[in-house]
């Protein structure tokens, strides 16, 4: 794990423990369903930072004869487990507990709390996401946030910046829910808040989901580190066409890259040379690609092109 995504959850983590806290206790002096339903969002987001360390952690495992590639997709199965967390402990919790208040109708004991609550959590997850962003931004290098988030291949800082970014909308929803509560004495208002807090946690946890699953599938390399491996095999002269070429992300800073490539007539041991050189090259354009496979064949023009990249032109 990059040290900038362990510094975004790090931050994430105490900031999401001190307000759940302080919101469990708003909750108990004001009886407020929306105080509830994100006093839980953040206990579920202060396990999610968790469970984002367990799978860094379990990572780093050395590969084994069961895992022979390692276990770098630990980091992806992991963050599949937050969308999960983040939609049963955090999206169905809130929703119910809102329609159970719509049933069952309860005053506020004391606004004054849970608005000096809402102001204290917001400022922490202002500074949460402020800490996420920042560090991602060199990530980033340029794309959109929706670009960067369906395309990263780091889970820790997309999730991240979406639980921040669905807290924030979060505590927005608890505050006027409260508001509309105060200013015309219906209960109501406060439910139909923490419902809409439910609701925006199941459409980020839907989001998350989809986007790890790929990850966990297995993404190809982006079409830039994939241009950058065509241009390194073919930057030796010698080398007449690339067959086939094929990426998969074993991990987010491990890539996987097999080639079929026409290197020419060559003796074994110029082959062997040449096979040498070309990852070099390879590793040199892009260093995540820690494992490759180069299998020498000879082109046949006549046959079906098996290089994605030359299908498509």
């Amino acid at each position: 794990m990059q040290e900038g995504s362990r510094r975004a959850i790090f931050a994430a983590f105490f900031a999401n423990l001190g307000i759940a806290i302080a919101k469990l206790v708003a909750f108990v002096l004001t009886g407020a369903a929306s105080m509830l339903a994100e006093a839980i969002h953040s206990l579920a987001d202060t396990g999610n930072q968790g469970l984002l360390f367990l799978g860094g952690s379990r990572s780093k495992r050395p590969a084994d004869e069961l895992h022979q590639f390692g276990h770098g997709r630990e980091r992806y199965f992991w963050a599949f487990v937050v969308a999960l967390v983040l939609f049963s402990l955090g999206a169905v919790f809130a929703v119910s507990e809102g329609v159970n208040k719509l049933i069952h109708p309860h005053q506020l004991e004391d606004p004054t709390v849970a608005f000096a609550v809402l102001g204290v959590a917001m400022l922490l997850e202002g500074f949460s996401l402020r800490t996420a962003i920042r560090e991602a931004n060199p990530e980033r290098r340029g794309r959109t946030w929706w670009r960067f988030i369906r395309t990263a291949k780091s889970p820790e800082l997309p999730v991240v910046i979406l639980e921040d970014l669905g807290a924030l909308l979060g505590l927005s929803f608890a505050v006027v829910g409260i508001t509309l509560n105060v200013l015309t004495d219906e209960p109501a208002f406060d439910a139909i808040g923490s419902i809409a807090i439910g609701l925006l946690l199941g459409a980020i946890a839907v989001v998350l989901a989809i986007e790890m699953k790929s990850l966990l599938i297995g993404e190809a390399a982006s079409p830039e580190e994939q241009d950058a491996i065509r241009a390194a095999i073919t930057a030796d002269p010698d080398v007449l066409h690339i067959i086939h070429l094929r990426t998969q992300h074993l991990g987010p800073e491990e890539l996987l890259v097999a080639a079929k490539v026409d290197l020419g007539a060559r003796s074994s041991h110029d082959l062997a040379l040449a096979i040498d050189a070309l990852e070099v090259r390879v590793r040199a354009a892009v260093p995540t690609a820690r494992v490759i496979y180069v299998e020498p064949d000879e082109y046949r023009p006549d046959e079906p092109n098996e290089d994605p990249a030359e299908t498509m032109t």
